[in-house]
């Protein structure tokens, strides 16, 4: 949602440098997991994966705060999800999971 807003040119020139910064550090300490090769956010053969950190992955977790507080000064709704299981996995490292979500009946986790 920050990008989007940087994309879009809503951000003040100073908004504008920290998320370039923030997010040149992610970029340079963590995979990317569009550019690992996984194929993960294949639209036809992974629909609507989303990504993940983990419970232990804290330092990203709390980074996250600082993004979080930008989109609340430009008035942009957000929402903390928790799950033990985000869905099926189509990748995974040390601190990120991509997931599609489950569907009934073929994920439906509950014997018949």
């Amino acid at each position: 949602m920050a990008n989007g807003l940087a994309k879009k040119q809503l951000l003040s020139s100073r908004d504008a440098e920290w998320l370039r910064s923030a997010n040149a550090h992610a970029n340079a300490a963590y995979a990317d997991p569009s550019l690992t090769g996984s194929g993960c956010y294949d639209l036809d053969r992974f629909p609507g994966a989303r990504a993940w950190f983990k419970a232990t992955a804290t330092y990203l977790l709390e980074m996250t705060g600082e993004y979080l507080e930008l989109l609340d000064r430009y008035d942009v709704p957000w929402v903390e999800l928790r799950t033990a299981r985000p869905g099926r996995v189509v990748y995974e490292d040390n601190v990120q999971v991509v997931t599609t979500p489950f569907s009934y009946p073929a994920d439906w986790p509950f014997s018949r």
